[in-house]
């Protein structure tokens, strides 16, 4: 689900602009997941332009007090999350904290960085969400240490049906900025990609964990 299609088509064209969308379908990239990918979103990009920096923080700042009322404090996924989460819990004078995707090594061997009280209602900050494996990883970290999870919220989501099927089985709301259907519109009108490109891209979307297999 996305917050709104004009800020969803507006974000599309700014990491249009930024070529922050890679489109490689004869050298695919190969995700952390094995999954392979005609297509990249390098949302860390977005950091070095104020304004679609701003833009960002300031929607999803937006999706979470229109649609995620009653948070009081503000996690990011390790790494792609934790800047713009940073960000969104200034926007809404908020504490912060970030989620690893390991505990760490040595220390005090912390998943979760930062200071927070049992019971504290939180929203998740995520770059972009794939299969959503990652961020239901981060969610389950928090409520393990008695945190109540509003949701999830995106700047990009791939869409992919896996990645439904995983929020729903986990009873989890999620909301993003962007998605990879409007992302495609924007890329056509653009001239960024050409019709001749959509028919790699739309089965890739179908199933990404199986495409590779045929590349």
């Amino acid at each position: 689900m996305i917050l709104d299609k004009e800020i969803a088509k507006q974000l599309a064209k700014s990491l249009l602009q930024i070529n922050a969308i890679i489109l490689q379908p004869e050298n695919p990239f190969t995700w952390a997941s094995g999954w392979k990918s005609p297509i990249y979103c390098d949302n860390r990009r977005t950091l070095s332009f104020p304004e679609v920096r701003t833009f960002i923080r300031q929607n999803l700042a937006k999706a979470i007090t229109t649609h995620f009322k009653g948070a009081n404090l503000i996690a990011g996924v390790a790494t792609g999350g934790i800047p713009h989460g940073v960000l969104v819990a200034e926007e809404l004078g908020l504490p912060f904290i970030y989620v690893r995707s390991s505990n760490k090594s040595h220390g005090r061997q912390n998943k979760i960085e930062g200071y927070y009280n049992e019971g504290q209602s939180v929203i998740l900050i995520e770059d972009l969400i794939s299969s959503g494996k990652s961020s239901l990883e981060a969610v389950e970290a928090l409520k393990s240490k008695n945190l109540s999870i509003k949701g999830v919220v995106s700047i990009f989501n791939y869409g992919f049906p896996q990645s439904k099927e995983n929020f729903e089985k986990f009873e989890c709301e999620h909301l993003s900025l962007c998605d990879y259907q409007i992302l495609l519109e924007e890329a056509i009108k653009s001239n960024y990609i050409t019709k001749k490109d959509l028919p790699i891209l739309e089965k890739w979307s179908e199933n990404p964990s199986k495409w590779g297999n045929n590349v």
